[in-house]
């Protein structure tokens, strides 16, 4: 009976190990990554070909009176807009609604929604209950549109500069941090012919 020499060797019993080791680099560098800022590949590209209706029975944002028109694609040339993806079903989107509001009434950025797979009377209701920060509306009743714009869920909210492209992204409720630091920043150096970064 002859024993195994060193040229029989085996590391096979090191497999686990890597393994381990790989899912625990993944971990680290991914726990550090920022859920609110993930990647978009609409980033620098045009917003997608869209028009939405408006949505029923909404009330009027401060300083706009009359009905509350829809939503499309050719409504972001010119200007620098805030674009806020919400639901009245949606419990985060009522935790950022009173800085969209704040931002309504103190600064003339143009601030639209799209309305994601929302019953439009309760949407209606909900912006009554709470206030309407925005200047427009589209009613997305079956989620199309949204898709369309890289959603993964409500709330996301984006800024389109003057030519209609996508410049910015936030995943989740905005903070007064993240409008703070993120989002006005942003417009403000797109107004003036910057880049947001």
């Amino acid at each position: 009976m002859s024993t195994p020499g060193p040229s029989s060797f085996r590391p096979i019993f090191l497999l686990p190990l890597v393994v381990f080791a790989a899912v625990a680099v993944y971990f680290l560098f991914g726990l550090q990554l920022d859920s609110r800022k993930l990647p978009s590949a609409l980033i620098g590209l045009p917003t997608p070909a869209f028009a939405l209706p408006p949505l029923a029975g909404a009330p009027p944002a401060p300083g706009v009176s009359g009905t509350i028109p829809g939503l499309a694609a050719e409504d972001f040339k010119g200007q620098v807009s805030l674009v806020n993806v919400f639901a009245s079903w949606c419990g985060p989107c009522l935790v950022e609604h009173p800085f969209f509001m704040r931002l309504a009434e103190t600064t003339p950025i143009p601030i639209v929604a799209i309305n994601y797979k929302d019953k439009p009377e309760n949407a209606a209701a909900w912006l009554r209950r709470f206030g309407n920060p925005y200047r427009r509306i589209g009613a997305d009743e079956d989620g199309r549109v949204g898709i369309d714009w890289g959603v993964y869920g409500v709330p996301e909210t984006f800024v389109v500069d003057g030519q209609g492209t996508i410049r910015f992204k936030h995943v989740g409720p905005v903070t007064e941090a993240a409008m703070r630091d993120d989002i006005l920043p942003c417009i403000e150096n797109l107004r003036n012919g910057r880049d947001c970064s």
